[in-house]
C-alpha cells in the first residue's frame, strides 16, 4: 500500500478541554511525512457532560444498563470532533477527499483489566458512523474492543507507533518512550522486540487534587508541587502497591489511583506527594523492564510539568529527554498514534500484541465506518 494522509483524534482522560488534531502521511509501518497538527478546544458545554457521564461510569462500574448520560455524551462528543476536523481541514485548505482515514479514538469512559477469573471491559465513546457521516471520509474507531474480547488488556497500544517513531529516529536498541498522560504508558524497544505497559498515574490524580481545592484544571509548570514537601512515609506506602512491581502486560482506568493518595495532606504537600508517586511508579516500571533503557523519551501532557520531569530524573534514576529535544511533536505524539493505527487497521495490520497487551498472537482491531456519498 502507498502513503496515505491520516488524521489522528485523541482526548486522554485528563478531560483537559482539548482535541487533540494531528496528520501524517504513513503506510502503517513507516511515517514518511509529518502534517499539521493543533488542539482544538471543545465547546464550553461538552466538558461538564463528559464529566458527568465519566462520574457516572464510575458508579456503574460494568453493572447493569449503561449510564442513560452515555448516548447523550457521545452523540456531543462526536459531533465536536466532527466539527473540529472539518474547521481543521479547512483553516490547511484541505477537503475530506485528501484524507484517507481518520483515527477517532473516542473518550474513553471506563476501563477494567483482565484478571484471571474474567477477561477485561472497556467503554469509549464515539460514534464512527456518524462522524464518516459529518466528516465525510472514512473513519477508523473502537480499537480496543478486539482486543478486550480476545483476553487483552485494550492497553496501551501506541507501542507500534512508538517504535515506528524511534526507527525514524535512528534510536538507540534500548530505548524507551514514556507517555505522560492521565494514566502513563511505557513502550520499550530492543531493536526487535517491544514490550509496552501502563506504570502507574501520571497527570490524572494531580489534575484532580487541584480541582478539589479549586486551583484549576493542572498544576501549571510544577509551581504548587515545587512548593510542598513530599510525605516520604506515605510515598513508600503507596509504592509497596502490588500493581507496580506486577509483571507486564498490565493496565489501569484512571480510577486506579486517585487524588485520595493525598487525603490530610496540605494542599502544597499533597501535590508534591502525588508527583513523587507518578515519578517512582516510572521507577518501578524501568526496574521491570528486560533492560533498564539507555534513552528515555518523554511525550504528553506530563513532560510540560517540570517538577514531576525533575521527580523522574531523581526518583527513576533515568535521564528523561523531552520530546521536542529529538524533534517531536511532544503533545501530537497521541493523535498522530491513532492517525497511524487506523491505516493499519485499513490494511488489516496489528495493532496489539502478546508483549504490550498480554493477547496470544499479534491482533487486528479498530473498526470501519465508510463514508457513503449520497447518489
Amino acid at each position: 500500500m502507498n502513503p496515505i494522509w491520516a488524521l489522528g483524534l485523541m482526548t486522554g482522560t485528563v478531560l483537559d478541554g482539548n482535541i487533540d488534531i494531528a496528520l501524517i502521511r504513513t503506510d502503517g509501518e513507516d511515517i514518511q511525512e509529518f502534517g499539521a497538527w493543533t488542539l482544538a478546544p471543545y465547546p464550553p458545554e461538552l466538558g461538564p457532560v463528559l464529566r458527568n457521564a465519566m462520574e457516572s461510569a464510575g458508579k456503574w462500574a460494568f453493572e447493569g444498563p449503561e449510564p442513560a448520560i452515555f448516548a447523550e455524551a457521545e452523540d456531543a462528543l462526536t459531533r465536536a470532533q466532527s466539527a473540529a476536523v472539518k474547521d481543521f481541514l479547512a483553516e490547511h485548505g484541505l477537503t475530506p477527499g485528501d484524507i484517507g482515514v481518520i483515527g477517532f479514538h473516542g473518550q474513553t469512559m471506563l476501563h477494567r483489566a483482565p484478571t484471571t477469573e474474567r477477561i477485561g471491559q472497556t467503554r469509549q465513546l464515539g460514534n464512527g458512523s456518524l462522524m464518516a457521516s459529518l466528516v465525510g471520509t472514512t473513519v477508523a474507531y473502537d480499537f480496543r474492543s478486539a482486543d478486550v474480547n480476545a483476553g487483552g488488556q485494550g492497553a496501551p497500544l501506541a507501542a507500534s507507533y512508538h517504535v515506528a517513531l524511534l526507527r525514524r529516529l535512528g534510536a538507540k536498541a534500548n530505548s524507551a518512550v514514556l507517555n505522560l498522560g492521565g494514566v502513563s504508558n511505557i513502550t520499550w524497544w530492543n531493536g526487535d522486540t517491544m514490550v509496552a505497559f501502563d506504570t502507574g498515574p501520571a497527570n490524572a490524580p494531580l489534575n484532580d487534587w487541584m480541582r478539589r481545592h479549586g486551583l484549576g484544571d493542572m498544576d501549571r509548570d510544577g509551581t504548587l508541587g515545587a512548593k510542598g514537601k513530599v510525605d516520604e512515609a506515605r510515598l513508600q506506602r503507596l509504592l509497596a502497591h502490588p500493581y507496580l512491581s506486577a509483571p507486564y502486560p498490565k493496565s489501569l482506568d484512571r480510577n486506579d489511583f486517585t487524588a485520595a493518595m493525598a487525603d490530610g495532606l496540605s494542599v502544597e504537600d499533597g501535590a508534591a506527594t502525588l508527583t513523587a508517586f507518578t515519578a517512582g511508579a516510572v521507577g518501578k516500571a524501568l526496574d521491570i523492564l528486560p533492560e533498564r533503557p539507555a534513552e528515555l523519551i518523554v511525550c504528553g501532557g506530563g513532560r510540560r510539568n517540570p517538577t514531576l520531569v525533575a521527580a523522574i530524573r531523581e526518583r527513576a534514576r533515568v535521564e528523561p529527554v523531552l520530546a521536542e529535544a529529538v524533534g517531536w511533536r511532544g503533545d501530537a505524539v497521541e493523535a498522530e498514534c491513532f492517525a497511524f493505527l487506523a491505516v493499519r487497521t485499513l490494511r488489516g495490520l496489528p495493532i496489539s500484541f502478546p508483549l504490550t497487551t498480554g493477547v496470544k498472537q499479534p491482533m487486528t482491531g479498530g473498526r470501519l465506518a465508510r463514508f457513503a456519498a449520497a447518489a
